[in-house]
């Protein structure tokens, strides 16, 4: 990224200043996660150099619709990265690349190629880790603030249908994330 570190700096900084308080979840922190989680997958799955920007690129860029709007925030997302974009020395297919991304992580994910699994698995790593706790809870709080109706028992089925549903896309991550994504599974059908 130190090609693009204008445009990171930019992201970072639209982040840190415009997202809404109220946004626990989706926040810089979970960008910058995506980023970290997204140059690991990418480095594990042998993608080549050019790859390995576009991946990051869709990383910094996945989430920045939430300074729009909640809703469609993944188009949303696109619409921002192809403007921050534009002047920059990318294809329009490398753009499309980026967008595709993007997109596959709307939930359900819907990854089309090699480049779509490593960042859905990125968006979603933290369901195999010893952090499943901490990001859940964030993300129920975020939830609830904006359905105040919500309760923890409807958060406790949304979360057991979502694990049950969810597929890793990785080698990697089904192999090593996988795993504790099951244990938390269990344990949250027991508790």
């Amino acid at each position: 990224m130190k090609k693009y570190k204008h445009i990171y700096d930019r992201i970072v900084d639209k982040l840190e200043k415009h997202l809404n308080p109220k946004l626990v979840y989706h926040t810089l922190d979970h960008t910058v996660l995506v980023m970290g989680w997204a140059q690991e997958l990418a480095e594990r799955e042998n993608v080549t150099d050019r790859e390995f920007t576009l991946v990051q690129l869709a990383a910094l860029f996945h989430d920045t619709g939430f300074l729009i709007s909640r809703e469609e925030h993944e188009m949303r997302s696109c619409e921002i990265a192809r403007a921050e974009l534009a002047n920059e020395d990318l294809t329009h297919t490398e753009l499309d690349t980026i967008c595709g991304m993007i997109m596959a992580t709307k939930i359900p994910q819907s990854p089309k190629n090699h480049l779509d699994r490593i960042l859905v698995d990125s968006d979603l790593y933290y369901l195999g880790t010893d952090d499943y706790d901490k990001y859940s809870n964030l993300l129920f709080e975020e939830i609830k603030h904006f359905n105040p109706s919500f309760t923890q028992e409807k958060w406790k089925q949304v979360q057991i249908e979502f694990l049950e549903t969810h597929q890793y896309s990785t080698d990697f991550a089904k192999n090593n994330l996988e795993p504790a994504k099951q244990e938390h599974l269990k344990r949250i059908k027991l508790s």
